[in-house]
């Protein structure tokens, strides 16, 4: 968002929601890929909760369409929320609410999402007909609201302009800074301009419906871009996504640098509807929090997680990150263990015209930017040869980036302990089985200067 200082990126539409209602600067996802934090999302419980530890496939269409074979599908059967627990649709259907979804599902199984509308694309026509439908229908409604933009491949600057220009802006600093990954970067922050496009579009419905003045808009980022360090990883680069909220009752203007995880937000959308919350939820309501009532949290730390292998054997690194708005320590299990690497973080740079820029890039300039290398290094250790730290400590008010390794230096050791242990309770209450607690809640090994 261009609201919270990107160079070279206007993006009006999503700061216009930020403006009229509250901006959180610290917000955070669990799960840096699309299906999980999904699901997070969706259900206000973690993905080890839930059940949905990965990606899953994408059904766009009601559960009534979904084949035996669709169903039977192994990554399905792995993938998929525990019928225990309710999703917030579930929860809206059941409270006559009128639900749309637009662009994809990407959680499983189906017949937890169901959605009275499935709508092919994002845009301001598709949401005004969405409205007009659900006021027909005398309910009142919600529309999960996804844009295709800006997953990869964005356009190719190559071949069409775009509407960023490579030299104003700052690629992240993990990244080489050369021309190519000025171009790749550029491209994604012109994805993200589309994307903010759509987002106009769809408040240009709402406003045109006469609905504005009744309706919670809410504006959030599913994960990290999809470059290394970004999407599928634990960093903050990873897990770090603009949220912003509007709507009745909630004074406008106003930004937070209070945490705030997406497993909140489901409670916080019951509370604001007055309808009852399930008996088991992992996130905390801040409602008081978008209405002026309280300026702090009560949120003392945002995790995320990832397990790699989880779509077919649970043979994979274990990685959980836990962050107190200062510090974030990052905790792997397994580390010789394979870690996944998502399609578009890689393999497309190979096909005729570029998907991935910064990959090839950073591999190609590998003795000009040793760190990126290293860093690119332990992101995908089966394919380079990398071997990523078990423990990592950043202190973000000083290395925002962050590129300086403090968990092995002794006058850190207090703050690796409380937040080692903090993520131990935490996994406690959580009943996270996927890794070891007493080793997790045992302190760290000492390491040599």
């Amino acid at each position: 968002m261009s609201a919270l200082g990107t160079p070279g990126l206007e993006t009006p539409n999503m700061d216009r929601i930020a403006r009229e209602g509250v901006l959180f600067r610290q917000a955070y996802v669990a799960y840096p890929v699309c299906s999980a934090s999904k699901g997070a999302l969706y259900t206000g419980l973690y993905p080890h909760t839930n059940g949905l530890r990965h990606n899953t496939r994408n059904y766009f269409w009601p559960a009534s369409k979904v084949t035996a074979a669709q169903n039977d599908d192994s990554i399905v059967q792995r993938m998929r929320i525990d019928d225990r627990y309710p999703t917030l649709i579930e929860l809206l259907h059941r409270a006559g609410y009128y639900t749309g979804v637009t662009f994809k599902l990407h959680v499983q199984p189906n017949d937890k999402f169901p959605y009275d509308e499935f709508i092919p694309r994002a845009s301001g026509p598709a949401a005004a007909q969405f409205i007009r439908n659900a006021t027909r229908a005398g309910k009142p409604w919600f529309l999960m609201y996804n844009t295709r933009w800006a997953h990869r491949p964005y356009r190719n600057s190559d071949e069409v302009g775009i509407g960023v220009d490579p030299a104003a802006v700052d690629p992240p600093h993990h990244l080489p800074d050369t021309p190519v990954v000025r171009k790749d970067w550029a491209e994604y922050l012109d994805a993200v301009q589309l994307a903010d496009g759509l987002v106009g579009q769809a408040l240009a419905a709402l406003d045109a419906s006469g609905q504005a003045g009744r309706t919670i808009v809410v504006f959030m980022g599913d994960h990290g871009p999809a470059f290394q360090r970004g999407k599928m990883a634990v960093t903050d680069f990873g897990l770090h996504v603009p949220l912003a909220v509007a709507g009745p009752g909630i004074p406008a203007g106003r930004t937070s640098d209070e945490l705030v995880s997406e497993v909140d937000l489901m409670p916080t959308l019951l509370d604001l509807l007055g309808l009852p919350r399930p008996s088991l939820q992992q996130g905390v309501s801040i409602s008081p929090l978008l209405r002026g009532e309280t300026a702090h949290s009560a949120r003392k730390h945002a995790v995320g997680e990832i397990s790699h292998g989880a779509q077919k054997r649970d043979d994979g690194m274990q990685e959980r990150s836990i962050y107190d708005g200062r510090y974030r320590l990052v905790y792997r299990e397994g580390v010789d263990k394979p870690r996944d690497m998502n399609a578009d973080l890689w393999r497309w740079q190979w096909r005729p015209s570029p998907r991935n820029r910064t990959y090839a890039e950073t591999i190609r300039r590998r003795n000009e930017y040793p760190q990126a290398y290293e860093l690119l290094r332990q992101v995908f250790p089966q394919k380079l040869s990398g071997k990523p730290p078990p423990l990592e400590l950043y202190d973000r008010d000083n290395d925002p980036w962050e590129l300086e390794n403090l968990a092995g230096r002794a006058e850190y050791a207090p703050v690796v302990a409380r937040l080692r242990a903090a993520l131990a309770q935490w996994a406690t209450r959580t009943d996270d089985r996927y890794i070891d607690r007493q080793s997790l809640a045992r302190p760290a090994p000492a390491t040599p200067d």
